[in-house]
């Protein structure tokens, strides 16, 4: 090989190698997703999994940022009640007061994570301890979301403890009505602890 050839395939090889890196490089990047986890194991959830759904807005905004923007979105929480009463109510009460589960309007969480809306998202998908199964083969990712901004708007716990609540949000809080079913039983427990 002499160097008259030798220097144009070079030249060849750089010039492949450059055009090869710039391509790359102009591909997008996308937003990195946030990592969700088992809330009794740690171990990451497989969120290709369970009952498929249409991709929403809100579920790309959620799986990227953590932020339910169904939280003040007065129809998807309407929907979202709905859906509690069929999924959840069994265990939880017809409103978040608790029966077989725990309540889910106040501010003492089973899984602290739960106060944050990835946490709470996380224990539905993913499931918890006891009789708390994986929702992720009831319910689509959005109508997790849905379920969930019902719940928030049920909250009748102090603003301070609502980590899912924006600054401001908390400042304008009002929280909802305690159930009379919760009140009573919370009558009750006090009476014999």
């Amino acid at each position: 090989m002499t160097n008259k050839t030798f220097l144009p395939k070079k030249i060849r090889g750089i010039a492949l190698l450059t055009v090869s890196v710039l391509s790359v490089a102009m591909i997008p990047v996308a937003q990195s997703q946030l990592v969700f986890r088992n809330t009794v194991t740690g171990d990451v959830l497989d969120l290709s999994f369970g009952k498929k759904g249409e991709k929403t807005e809100a579920v790309e905004h959620f799986l990227n940022t953590g932020e339910n923007l169904y939280n003040t979105d007065e129809e998807a929480i309407k929907s979202g009640e709905s859906l509690f009463m069929t999924a959840c109510s069994g265990c939880h009460g017809h409103h978040a007061e608790g029966k077989l589960g725990p309540a889910l309007g106040d501010d003492y969480y089973t899984y602290p994570k739960n106060a944050n809306d990835k946490g709470f998202f996380e224990t539905i998908y993913g499931g918890a301890r006891s009789m708390m199964g994986p929702q992720y083969n009831n319910l689509t990712k959005d109508e997790i979301l849905q379920t969930m901004a019902w719940v928030r708007s049920v909250y009748w716990g102090p603003a301070e403890k609502a980590d899912w609540l924006t600054e401001e949000q908390k400042a304008n809080f009002e929280p909802a009505p305690v159930p009379e079913d919760f009140k009573e039983a919370m009558e009750n427990f006090k009476k014999t602890h």
